[in-house]
């Protein structure tokens, strides 16, 4: 029988041997961290420490009064050293708080062992904890599953399919946390409790598919779906129409049909938040690439990229390009001075950016973009539009529908850059609509 999967996408070698059988690793902080104060979708939030204020692993630094946003939260002990603008991972610069590590990582007391939480102090605390989507769109959760009914939610959808190629962080989490992923699977569906949870995996994932059915096959509640390996197979809106027949557009969120998805990393985030009052402090990356030594590891946010990489050694030759994420929707890296941040999934250094050896050429119309395009969009006349910056052809095409996936540019033999070109054009659309 076939495995399940959506129109178009694309088969790029998923690169995965660097890292799939290596266990996740611990790096401790660098001497100074960094905490950006938008680390999620929604508002920024603002410091309430000060400089020379001392502060512990689990302390809140920075929060918001808006309902979208999510709190910063230290992961190491020592003193303000700064608030200030720093750079991100975007190459802008952005408020935020440096904080001198003493190396001690002295805890903020937990108090609050209460076991018996209703759906609201559930919220309450994974709020708390700074919990935001961990698969990179930086969602804040508390958001995400504070429903009106409980009861609309009919399928809680796990998102294991892990689909950008070299990333293999996630796998190892559901080979090497498997209990916690179930066990926050298990508080989720006290939440909800008409729903059904999906665990979806893709088939390149043998072992982590045959642990987790042997774990949950006598789980009435819980279904693991392998899914055919594609990219984008791990974007929301492929997983809801693959799983459950539902179709979402960039105007609808997957609770309008009844689902929500979350990744591994978040659902384990859930089970420590709700469980042990644990707050997000840390998180787990893939290192790969062939200029580097490959590593999946475990690493406090606010850790400077370049600490990382002198943990493991430092490059093995000559880096021509740096990724943070995986290579089709990650960003590439002016330099190393970024911190790692709650929706840091990888660190990729290759020897050779092949990229910047391509020369685009005149569109031939062979229509493979169309072909593989996930959402149904006809890139190369949207490409047209967009050489021309016509926002409002840019709409009635379809343009906002598009999930900046690359599986356009992917395939273009011209290699046009179209996926940078709609990119551009939806926020210029954004900018146009704030005025």
């Amino acid at each position: 029988m076939s495995l399940k999967s959506f129109i178009g996408g694309i088969h790029p070698k998923d690169q995965k041997q660097y890292t799939k059988d290596l266990p996740i690793i611990k790096i401790k902080a660098s001497d100074e961290v960094v905490f950006p104060l938008k680390q999620h979708i929604g508002a920024p939030c603002q410091p309430i420490v000060k400089i020379k204020d001392n502060v512990k692993v689990g302390q809140i630094i920075a929060t918001s009064d808006q309902f979208v946003s999510s709190p910063i939260i230290s992961s190491v002990s020592g003193v303000v050293k700064k608030i200030e603008e720093r750079m991100d991972v975007s190459g802008k610069m952005q408020e935020s708080i440096v904080i001198a590590n003493d190396g001690l990582y002295q805890k903020v007391e937990n108090n609050n062992n209460k076991q018996e939480l209703t759906y609201e102090e559930k919220i309450e605390r994974i709020k708390a904890a700074g919990i935001v989507g961990l698969g990179g769109a930086g969602f804040p959760t508390h958001v995400k599953l504070s429903v009106k009914d409980s009861n609309q939610v009919q399928y809680y959808i796990v998102n294991g399919a892990e689909c950008e190629p070299y990333l293999t962080s996630d796998y190892r989490l559901m080979l090497e946390k498997t209990d916690e992923l179930i066990a926050g699977i298990h508080v989720l569906l006290e939440m909800f409790p008409k729903a059904l949870c999906y665990i979806a995996i893709e088939d390149n994932k043998k072992e982590a598919i045959h642990l987790l059915k042997e774990k949950c096959k006598y789980e009435k509640r819980i279904a693991v779906k392998e899914l055919k390996t594609k990219y984008p197979q791990g974007g929301e809106r492929m997983l809801v129409k693959v799983l459950t027949g539902k179709t979402l557009n960039s105007k609808m969120l997957p609770l309008d049909v009844g689902c929500i998805v979350d990744n591994v990393a978040t659902v384990i985030a859930i089970n420590q938040a709700v469980r042990y009052n644990q707050p997000l402090i840390s998180k787990v990356m893939t290192i790969s690439g062939d200029g580097i030594t490959p590593s999946n590891i475990e690493v406090p946010i606010g850790t400077s990229f370049k600490w990382i990489v002198e943990q493991l050694g430092g490059f093995k030759s000559e880096v021509q390009k740096l990724i943070c994420g995986g290579p089709m929707m990650g960003s590439a890296l002016i330099h190393l001075d970024i911190p790692v941040t709650k929706t840091s999934s990888s660190l990729l250094a290759l020897v050779q950016d092949e990229v910047s050896l391509f020369e685009p050429s005149a569109c031939i119309r062979c229509g493979r973009c169309k072909d593989v395009c996930p959402s149904l969009l006809v890139p190369q006349k949207l490409y047209q539009i967009a050489t021309k910056n016509d926002t409002e052809a840019f709409i009635l095409n379809g343009g906002m529908e598009c999930i900046e996936c690359g599986c356009c540019s992917y395939t273009c033999p011209a290699k046009r850059n179209m996926t940078q070109a709609f990119k551009k054009m939806k926020y210029l659309v954004s900018i146009n609509k704030r005025k």
